[in-house]
């Protein structure tokens, strides 16, 4: 059985109760008796001469009661963060606490604050609060309102982070006089919603904040808002429809009266760039592009220099380095355009056996499932890493006996999440510096999936694969199958895309895994790239070189000095937008 819905003026009551405005110090009582005689009584009492201000035995004069109540080291101060009216209303209880009756209440409060009560229901008590102007409701459980239930004296309603799912309900018969309505961190969605912010509704609205919620349709908003001829703040960051790339061009010049969009005063200079945008609504690309840059790679560990020297007939190690992302897959399957995905991540486990344990059953089915349909051929593999675009795993499945032999050995971190797919820098050989050179365009036509992604954020890792051949001159018969590289994760981390929502262009940050080298590697690689000059001069050059590139000027000698830079990568995410009239038009859609 559920537990009766909390109204909002039971939320209220309880409130008042836990301010106390009838116990010490407040009310009335022992402590200030003589203050409240009854009108005979008192009478009596001032026919006898004492001093001014003297009070009884046991009882505390006005300024000690305040007192008690405005220090902040007494045990009856108000919490931290209470309102101007709860310590008004304190002081009152100790002053004139005679006052302090329902009808008070009634007459008294402009506005009342219910945040995050868990209040769902908003009952017809609230009409007994004949001068209140505003009601802030959010951070509760509130699905539907009776706006029959609203004074009609209000003039600010917030309902920020409840369950709303649509503004039907507040269409029934809203208060006229309303200046701000804030719906943002809820869940509307569906384009009906656009119905629902006109005049006819809504003829004195000054303020709307629709933030955070699942808004798709951009052209139906506008002609809604349109109507409302006062409108002069508007907040719709958040929402699907803030994603699509001529969207603050388009209501600007949609909605010539506006003065602030998404927290952003709308500056005459934006008003003269995207003039005109507005008659070509029709033509607008319901979609979003981002670009995903990666540049340098530093830190990273020369493990080629922990091999032993190979003999003639090998074994010939070669290591090469990478970076994958996570992002969102359109519905439409349009990360085939970019050369497939990455679906698993295989490491050296140091005991086959230990790591078949450790991974969970149901992620292996997803990732086996992703093995399917997610691996290209080693000839798509060289192809994308000549074009640049995202490169897979070099070898296929084709078998499931192969396929649970390498079960064990992924990597779950590197699973994609779900709804997502994994894209990959081209494989590079180590350097001090490697440069990843990467940007990729991402066309996505479901916001409402991009939408979440951005608030889940994506996954950057730098993996390292190691490949070993027989010979170097001898190929590979085509009878027989190479074993599959190594793979190895040497960083990875989240990335927050959720300021992309927020209004931000873009997101750009130096992911940092912390240090990986050691002094001894460094050593064995800057003695080996030694080895490989002729000439002493060359040589010598080659070890300044290293040493002002590596900061080993003194590690080679003093390992006290010795600071190896972190393993790190440079990203970034740009949300693409136009930003006048002629580049918006660039980006419609014929």
């Amino acid at each position: 059985m559920e537990p009766p819905a909390l109204t909002v003026s039971a939320a209220v009551r309880e409130h008042l109760r836990k301010l106390c405005l009838h116990e010490f110090p407040c009310g009335t009582g022992s402590w200030n008796k003589s203050r409240f005689l009854p009108q005979t009584y008192r009478a009596w009492r001032e026919l006898i001469p004492r001093e001014e201000d003297a009070v009884g035995p046991g009882e505390e004069t006005v300024d000690a009661l305040l007192g008690l109540v405005c220090s902040p080291h007494s045990p009856w101060a108000l919490l931290e963060g209470s309102s101007a009216e709860d310590r008004f209303l304190r002081e009152l209880a100790i002053q004139n606490p005679l006052m302090l009756k329902d009808s008070f209440f009634y007459t008294y409060f402009r506005s009342l604050r219910v945040v995050d009560k868990q209040v769902s229901l908003v009952d017809n008590d609230l009409l007994k609060f004949v001068k209140l102007e505003e009601l802030v409701l959010s951070a509760n459980q509130i699905k539907e309102i009776d706006t029959t239930n609203l004074p009609p004296t209000l003039k600010v309603l917030e309902l920020y982070g409840n369950k709303m799912t649509s503004m039907e309900c507040l269409c029934t018969r809203p208060p006229p006089r309303l200046q701000h309505l804030g719906l943002g961190h809820n869940k509307l969605l569906g384009p009906l919603e656009s119905l629902y912010v006109t005049s006819d509704y809504w003829p004195n609205l000054i303020s709307l904040d629709l933030s955070f919620n699942d808004l798709t349709d951009l052209q139906g908003m506008v002609s809604g808002l349109r109507t409302l001829q006062r409108l002069r703040l508007l907040v719709l960051q958040g929402n699907p429809l803030a994603l699509v790339p001529c969207y603050r061009g388009f209501i600007i010049d949609s909605l010539s009266g506006l003065c602030v969009l998404d927290d952003i005063t709308v500056a005459p200079s934006e008003k003269h760039l995207f003039r005109g945008l507005s008659h070509s609504g029709d033509l607008l690309a319901h979609e979003a592009r981002l670009v995903v840059t990666v540049g340098h790679v530093r830190g990273v560990l020369d493990s080629s220099v922990l091999d032993p020297e190979p003999g003639p007939q090998g074994p010939f190690i070669t290591y090469s380095y990478y970076v994958t992302y996570e992002f969102v897959e359109d519905e439409e399957g349009e990360g085939d355009e970019y050369g497939r995905v990455l679906a698993e991540i295989v490491k050296p486990p140091p005991s086959t056996e230990q790591l078949g344990e450790d991974i969970p059953k149901e992620p292996v089915k997803e990732a086996e499932d992703s093995v399917g349909s997610g691996l290209a051929s080693q000839s798509q593999s060289r192809e994308l890493e000549e074009s640049g675009a995202s490169a897979p795993l070099p070898r296929p499945m084709d078998s499931a006996e192969e396929l649970a032999k390498l079960r064990p050995r992924l990597d779950p971190r590197l699973w994609p999440s779900p709804g997502t797919v994994l894209f990959s820098t081209v494989r590079k050989p180590w350097s001090d510096v490697i440069p990843c050179n990467y940007e990729m365009q991402h066309v996505l036509k479901d916001l409402v999936r991009l939408k979440a992604f951005l608030l889940s954020g994506t996954t950057v890792t730098i993996v390292e694969e190691k490949e070993q051949k027989g010979s170097k001159k001898k190929e590979l018969r085509k009878d027989l199958r190479q074993d599959p590289p190594i793979l190895r994760v040497l960083g990875s981390g989240p990335v927050d895309l959720e300021p992309l929502l927020s209004g931000e262009p873009f997101v750009s940050t130096v992911c940092n895994f912390g240090v990986v080298r050691t002094l001894e590697t460094d050593r064995l690689t800057l003695y080996r790239d030694s080895k490989k000059k002729k000439s002493e001069k060359a040589k010598n050059a080659a070890l300044e070189a290293r040493k002002s590139k590596t900061k080993l000027s003194a590690a080679s000698v003093y390992e006290s000095d010795y600071r190896p830079d972190p393993l790190t990568v440079e990203i970034q995410i740009q949300l693409i937008q136009g930003h006048s009239t002629e580049e918006a038009l660039r980006m419609l859609v014929p």
